[in-house]
């Protein structure tokens, strides 16, 4: 059903326009989901079944949040309690982006480069126009294998966070060492490569992780596996760095 309506909505419907009006198209799709057996810990709605993709991720028909995006939300929940917390969200989810937005008692910024995503500020990951120790988490999921200069990106990251800072950290990753060829510049090359034709490298989390400490920062690596009941449909398996200063 769920691809029948997107293939649908893309004939008659802009990607401007869907933006604009995404909460209401996806109240619609949402009521051919409605059930008990799941539930979305972003928009909170109940669900007979995600919407399963091609690449086996889990998407909320409510909100469009991935495994991932739930994931995130699920760490992150506990840690903005805190009144006036101060989080940095580079090339947002528009899931997330709205929750945050809702949030009163946080001053969330959102920042992409290319202006692809719904964003605050168009800042260089590799040098952020903004004070330093400015933030009390940071969000940098899928970006780091974008950026030519990563080793600055993650220099930048580091001199933004506040002493007691939280910065969150995922990419795609593989097994062994990290891969890069900065010859490989041909899109359909990249995809062979690096799984995606804007990807600049593949990262091993061991091999991150690596990196983000020859910056003088402490990376602890966390790993998600779920093997019973996922309920929130999150990522099965999954992996993520938590950097502080």
């Amino acid at each position: 059903m769920y691809k029948i309506i997107k293939k649908i909505s893309r004939i008659f419907i802009s990607k401007k326009i869907f933006i604009k009006n995404e909460k209401i198209f996806r109240s619609l799709v949402y009521l051919f989901y409605i059930g008990k057996n799941k539930q979305c810990n972003i928009c909170n709605r109940k669900l007979r079944k995600f919407i399963i993709l091609n690449n086996g991720d889990q998407l909320c028909p409510g909100c469009g949040s991935l495994g991932r995006n739930r994931r995130l939300w699920d760490i992150l929940k506990d840690d903005i309690k805190t009144e006036n917390i101060s989080i940095l969200d580079f090339s947002p989810s528009r899931c997330l982006y709205y929750k945050f937005k809702s949030i009163d008692k946080i001053n969330y910024v959102s920042s992409d480069f290319k202006n692809e995503f719904l964003a605050d500020k168009k800042y260089d990951i590799t040098g952020i126009d903004c004070p330093s120790e400015n933030f009390d988490i940071i969000i940098c999921y899928h970006i780091l294998e974008h950026i030519a200069d990563d080793r600055r990106a993650i220099k930048e990251l580091g001199r933004v966070l506040k002493p007691a800072g939280k910065c969150y950290i995922q990419t795609p990753f593989k097994e062994g060492e990290i891969y890069e060829n900065y010859s490989i510049t041909d899109p359909k090359e990249r995809v062979k490569h690096f799984g995606q034709e804007d990807h600049l490298r593949i990262y091993s989390i061991t091999g991150l992780k690596q990196r983000i400490e020859e910056s003088g920062l402490k990376v602890e690596i966390k790993q998600f596996i779920i093997e019973n009941e996922n309920y929130y449909g999150f990522s099965e398996t999954e992996s993520l760095l938590l950097v502080n200063r």
